[in-house]
Protein backbone atom coordinates (compact mmCIF):
# COMPACT_ATOMS: atom_id res chain seq x y z
CA UNK A 1 0.00 0.00 0.00
CA UNK A 2 1.17 3.51 -0.70
CA UNK A 3 0.42 6.52 1.44
CA UNK A 4 -1.21 9.59 -0.05
CA UNK A 5 -0.73 13.11 1.32
CA UNK A 6 -3.86 12.70 3.45
CA UNK A 7 -2.54 9.60 5.18
CA UNK A 8 -5.03 7.25 3.57
CA UNK A 9 -3.75 4.19 1.79
CA UNK A 10 -4.44 3.26 -1.81
CA UNK A 11 -3.59 -0.07 -3.36
CA UNK A 12 -0.53 -0.31 -5.56
CA UNK A 13 -1.39 -2.01 -8.83
CA UNK A 14 1.66 -4.16 -9.50
CA UNK A 15 0.43 -5.17 -12.96
CA UNK A 16 -0.01 -1.53 -13.94
CA UNK A 17 3.44 -0.68 -12.63
CA UNK A 18 4.86 -3.60 -14.65
CA UNK A 19 3.07 -2.68 -17.88
CA UNK A 20 4.00 0.99 -17.73
CA UNK A 21 7.70 0.43 -17.01
CA UNK A 22 10.75 -1.21 -18.52
CA UNK A 23 9.80 -4.49 -16.83
CA UNK A 24 7.14 -4.82 -19.57
CA UNK A 25 9.81 -5.62 -22.16
CA UNK A 26 10.37 -9.27 -21.10
CA UNK A 27 6.61 -9.96 -21.17
CA UNK A 28 6.32 -8.33 -24.58
CA UNK A 29 9.31 -10.30 -25.85
CA UNK A 30 7.89 -13.57 -24.50
CA UNK A 31 4.49 -12.97 -26.09
CA UNK A 32 5.79 -11.93 -29.48
CA UNK A 33 8.36 -14.71 -29.41
CA UNK A 34 5.61 -17.25 -28.81
CA UNK A 35 3.62 -15.84 -31.73
CA UNK A 36 6.65 -16.20 -34.00
CA UNK A 37 7.50 -19.68 -32.71
CA UNK A 38 3.92 -20.89 -33.25
CA UNK A 39 3.81 -19.47 -36.78
CA UNK A 40 7.08 -21.17 -37.69
CA UNK A 41 5.92 -24.46 -36.21
CA UNK A 42 2.49 -24.45 -37.83
CA UNK A 43 3.93 -23.56 -41.24
CA UNK A 44 6.78 -26.05 -41.04
CA UNK A 45 7.25 -28.97 -38.71
CA UNK A 46 3.60 -28.86 -37.63
CA UNK A 47 2.34 -29.47 -41.16
CA UNK A 48 4.54 -32.52 -41.49
CA UNK A 49 3.53 -33.89 -38.08
CA UNK A 50 -0.17 -33.24 -38.75
CA UNK A 51 -0.08 -35.46 -41.84
CA UNK A 52 0.87 -38.43 -39.66
CA UNK A 53 -2.12 -38.08 -37.32
CA UNK A 54 -5.25 -40.23 -37.30
CA UNK A 55 -8.38 -38.60 -38.69
CA UNK A 56 -9.67 -37.83 -35.19
CA UNK A 57 -6.38 -36.35 -34.01
CA UNK A 58 -5.98 -34.41 -37.27
CA UNK A 59 -9.40 -32.87 -36.75
CA UNK A 60 -8.53 -31.94 -33.18
CA UNK A 61 -5.18 -30.57 -34.38
CA UNK A 62 -6.92 -28.38 -36.99
CA UNK A 63 -9.44 -27.03 -34.48
CA UNK A 64 -6.82 -26.46 -31.80
CA UNK A 65 -4.49 -24.77 -34.33
CA UNK A 66 -7.22 -22.23 -35.05
CA UNK A 67 -7.75 -21.67 -31.33
CA UNK A 68 -4.00 -21.31 -30.77
CA UNK A 69 -3.66 -18.79 -33.58
CA UNK A 70 -6.65 -16.79 -32.37
CA UNK A 71 -5.40 -16.83 -28.78
CA UNK A 72 -1.93 -15.65 -29.77
CA UNK A 73 -3.24 -12.89 -32.05
CA UNK A 74 -5.42 -11.58 -29.23
CA UNK A 75 -2.48 -11.65 -26.81
CA UNK A 76 -0.29 -9.89 -29.39
CA UNK A 77 -2.94 -7.21 -29.88
CA UNK A 78 -3.11 -6.61 -26.14
CA UNK A 79 0.67 -6.47 -25.85
CA UNK A 80 0.94 -4.01 -28.75
CA UNK A 81 -1.67 -1.75 -27.16
CA UNK A 82 0.20 -1.78 -23.85
CA UNK A 83 3.46 -1.01 -25.64
CA UNK A 84 1.78 1.93 -27.40
CA UNK A 85 0.58 3.27 -24.05
CA UNK A 86 3.97 2.65 -22.46
CA UNK A 87 5.77 4.59 -25.21
CA UNK A 88 3.25 7.45 -25.19
CA UNK A 89 1.87 6.70 -28.67
CA UNK A 90 -1.61 6.23 -27.20
CA UNK A 91 -3.29 7.48 -24.05
CA UNK A 92 -4.57 5.04 -21.50
CA UNK A 93 -8.11 6.00 -22.49
CA UNK A 94 -7.36 5.22 -26.15
CA UNK A 95 -5.86 1.89 -25.15
CA UNK A 96 -8.87 1.07 -22.98
CA UNK A 97 -11.21 1.82 -25.90
CA UNK A 98 -9.21 -0.33 -28.33
CA UNK A 99 -8.59 -3.17 -25.91
CA UNK A 100 -12.33 -3.62 -25.55
CA UNK A 101 -12.08 -5.35 -28.96
CA UNK A 102 -9.49 -7.82 -27.65
CA UNK A 103 -10.73 -11.12 -26.26
CA UNK A 104 -8.51 -12.85 -23.74
CA UNK A 105 -10.71 -15.90 -23.29
CA UNK A 106 -9.93 -18.24 -26.17
CA UNK A 107 -10.60 -21.72 -24.82
CA UNK A 108 -8.76 -24.91 -25.59
CA UNK A 109 -9.68 -28.56 -25.83
CA UNK A 110 -8.68 -30.47 -22.74
CA UNK A 111 -6.14 -33.24 -22.26
CA UNK A 112 -9.00 -35.71 -21.96
CA UNK A 113 -10.37 -34.78 -25.40
CA UNK A 114 -10.44 -37.66 -27.86
CA UNK A 115 -7.23 -37.60 -29.91
CA UNK A 116 -5.32 -35.27 -27.54
CA UNK A 117 -2.76 -37.91 -26.62
CA UNK A 118 -1.85 -38.27 -30.31
CA UNK A 119 -1.05 -34.58 -30.78
CA UNK A 120 2.63 -33.76 -31.36
CA UNK A 121 4.56 -32.84 -28.21
CA UNK A 122 5.81 -29.53 -29.67
CA UNK A 123 2.24 -28.55 -30.56
CA UNK A 124 0.92 -29.38 -27.09
CA UNK A 125 3.76 -27.33 -25.60
CA UNK A 126 2.76 -24.31 -27.70
CA UNK A 127 -0.88 -24.68 -26.65
CA UNK A 128 0.05 -25.02 -22.98
CA UNK A 129 2.41 -22.04 -23.03
CA UNK A 130 -0.14 -19.90 -24.87
CA UNK A 131 -2.81 -20.73 -22.27
CA UNK A 132 -0.42 -19.82 -19.45
CA UNK A 133 0.45 -16.52 -21.12
CA UNK A 134 -3.22 -15.77 -21.82
CA UNK A 135 -4.07 -16.35 -18.14
CA UNK A 136 -1.25 -14.00 -17.05
CA UNK A 137 -2.28 -11.29 -19.50
CA UNK A 138 -5.94 -11.62 -18.51
CA UNK A 139 -5.06 -11.23 -14.81
CA UNK A 140 -2.95 -8.17 -15.58
CA UNK A 141 -5.70 -6.70 -17.74
CA UNK A 142 -8.26 -7.17 -14.98
CA UNK A 143 -5.96 -5.56 -12.43
CA UNK A 144 -5.10 -2.58 -14.63
CA UNK A 145 -8.42 -1.86 -16.30
CA UNK A 146 -10.83 -3.73 -14.05
CA UNK A 147 -13.73 -5.79 -15.24
CA UNK A 148 -17.22 -5.06 -14.06
CA UNK A 149 -19.87 -7.64 -13.35
CA UNK A 150 -21.01 -7.48 -16.99
CA UNK A 151 -17.58 -8.61 -18.14
CA UNK A 152 -17.63 -11.40 -15.58
CA UNK A 153 -21.03 -12.54 -16.84
CA UNK A 154 -19.80 -12.44 -20.44
CA UNK A 155 -16.72 -14.47 -19.50
CA UNK A 156 -18.87 -17.02 -17.70
CA UNK A 157 -21.08 -17.36 -20.77
CA UNK A 158 -17.98 -18.08 -22.90
CA UNK A 159 -16.55 -20.84 -20.69
CA UNK A 160 -15.60 -23.93 -22.65
CA UNK A 161 -18.37 -26.41 -23.21
CA UNK A 162 -17.02 -29.93 -23.85
CA UNK A 163 -20.18 -31.03 -25.65
CA UNK A 164 -20.14 -27.98 -27.91
CA UNK A 165 -16.42 -28.55 -28.59
CA UNK A 166 -17.08 -32.15 -29.64
CA UNK A 167 -19.97 -31.11 -31.90
CA UNK A 168 -17.70 -28.51 -33.52
CA UNK A 169 -15.03 -31.17 -34.06
CA UNK A 170 -17.58 -33.49 -35.65
CA UNK A 171 -18.84 -30.76 -37.94
CA UNK A 172 -15.26 -30.02 -38.94
CA UNK A 173 -14.47 -33.67 -39.52
CA UNK A 174 -17.48 -34.21 -41.74
CA UNK A 175 -17.28 -30.89 -43.58
CA UNK A 176 -20.39 -29.25 -42.12
CA UNK A 177 -20.82 -25.97 -40.29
Amino acid sequence: MSETSRGTSTPVKLAERRIFSDSFKPLYKEGMGLVEEAAEYLDGKGRIEARKLSRLAATLYAAESMRLTTRLMQIASWLLLQRAANSGEMTRDQVAAEKAKVRLDTASAHEDAAGWSELPEDFVSLVTRSLRLQALVRRMDEEIYGNGSLSALQAAARRPNPVSDQITLLHTAFGRG
